[in-house]
């Protein structure tokens, strides 16, 4: 089955912890720190493969990890840094964060290889932490947390043209008639459920990629409307073309059926209007002349809005090439750019960041200050060490704690308590 979406959690690896250790070697009785530096964490890292057209592959899995860091050793031996985890999508597509919709990046363009979450650091061992009046730390740093992040992937086509269209117009047979491309092809009131994509090669005009987009699901002959399935690939396209029965095999109204489709785009994203649209009249073949009631009634309804008419014969090739070239010539006067959606969200930024803390007064007047980063910290912290408690002291600072509490009216002399842990604050 074809798979266009797909939601997983990835996880990068967490840092290795920093050693505690001290030099014993024979004539070295008082010998100073050798722990040495864990490994930094893997990184969760995404990759075009462009010999994959579907997300199948994460489907059926639902978590992905990169590797831990390995803890520090003694002598100084610094621990191996953990294996990046590089997983394969195909081009087009958007990784965004699930909880906010947000989109992290657009695998596209030339955006083939991105790092979407980065490992925990390594902890420093306790030779970085020894000083004048600390000659022996009994500290060492823990490797940093590792990110987690559940996320959406959806593929979204990359193509110049799409045909858009109900079931049974002939958009696949128009397809294989023109590209390359070999979409399975059959008389079924559903519509293809991939996305087929093939090259339009031109005499004496520039070629472009066309796609036949998976469109409306089975019911479609009832008016089951458009799903997002087929809106989210048209994104991409600059040109559309519609394409409908014009001999009437299938009883259905060509004005009526573009006009939904139009609506329908309208309701997902009013700008998709904006791109250049093409009408093919299709199955001309078992038409007698060059027109009918149809393309007149199509001609009538649209070509006043700019949007040409083209009776078409996907089987007989009739009309094909002023078709093509038409469309060949709007693909040169439309903008060339490449959609390509920009980054909304950075989880290497928001990890943590974002936890929240508070300052209460406390009967007794001392400063209460609480979080789950200030808890994990202070569980990290070797606080009787002079350059630990500056280093949460600086944490302090950085995160506008202790600007805070000057705001609510500290004073030299004053206690702030933090989860059982009591100080007296100064400036």
């Amino acid at each position: 089955m074809f798979a266009d979406r797909a939601t997983v959690i990835i996880k990068a690896g967490r840092g290795g912890d920093g050693h505690v250790s001290f030099r014993r070697e024979k004539y070295v009785p008082d010998g100073g720190p050798d722990g040495g530096d864990g490994g930094k964490g893997g990184d969760i890292i995404f990759e075009v493969d462009e010999g994959l057209n579907t997300l199948t592959d994460y489907r059926h899995r639902r978590k992905f990890a990169a590797g831990p860091g390995e803890n520090g050793g003694k002598k100084n031996c610094h621990g191996k840094n953990g294996t990046d985890l590089v997983l394969k999508v195909p081009a087009g597509t958007v990784i965004k964060d699930a909880a906010s919709g947000k989109v992290i990046a657009d695998m596209s363009g030339e955006n083939h290889r991105q790092v979407i979450l980065r490992g925990g650091r390594g902890g420093l061992g306790n030779q970085h932490f020894a000083t004048a009046t600390m000659q022996v730390p009994k500290y060492a740093q823990p490797g940093g947390e590792a990110a987690e992040l559940e996320i959406k992937l959806e593929l979204k086509v990359i193509a110049d043209v799409g045909l858009v269209g109900f079931p049974n117009v002939g958009k696949s047979t128009l397809l294989s008639r023109v590209t390359n491309a070999r979409p399975k092809i059959a008389n079924y009131h559903f519509t293809t459920l991939q996305p087929n994509l093939g090259v339009v090669d031109l005499e004496d005009a520039k070629g472009f990629v066309i796609a036949d987009i998976p469109g409306l699901i089975e019911g479609a002959s009832e008016g089951v409307g458009l799903g997002l399935e087929f809106l989210r690939h048209i994104e991409r396209t600059r040109v559309m073309i519609h394409v409908v029965d014009a001999a009437g095999t299938e009883g259905r109204d060509p004005v009526a059926d573009i006009r939904t489709i139009c609506r329908e785009l309208a309701e997902y994203d009013p700008s998709l209007l904006d791109k250049p649209q093409v009408i093919a009249a299709n199955k001309m073949d078992a038409v007698y002349g060059d027109e009918n009631e149809v393309t007149r009634t199509l001609t009538e309804a649209f070509e006043k809005d700019g949007i040409r008419v083209f009776p078409i014969s996907a089987v007989s090739g009739k009309g094909l090439k002023e078709l093509l070239y038409h469309v060949s010539h709007l693909l040169e006067t439309c903008s060339q750019e490449p959609v390509i959606y920009e980054q909304e969200y950075d989880p290497s930024l928001q990890f943590f960041r974002d936890e929240p803390y508070t300052i209460v007064r406390a009967d007794d007047g001392a400063f209460v200050v609480e979080g789950p980063r200030i808890d994990k910290m202070l569980g990290y912290t070797n606080l009787d060490s002079e350059k630990g408690f500056l280093f949460f002291q600086k944490f302090l600072k950085e995160q506008g704690i202790l600007e805070e509490l000057e705001e609510m009216g500290i004073v030299d002399g004053d206690t702030v308590r933090m989860y059982g842990n009591e100080f007296d604050y100064y400036k």
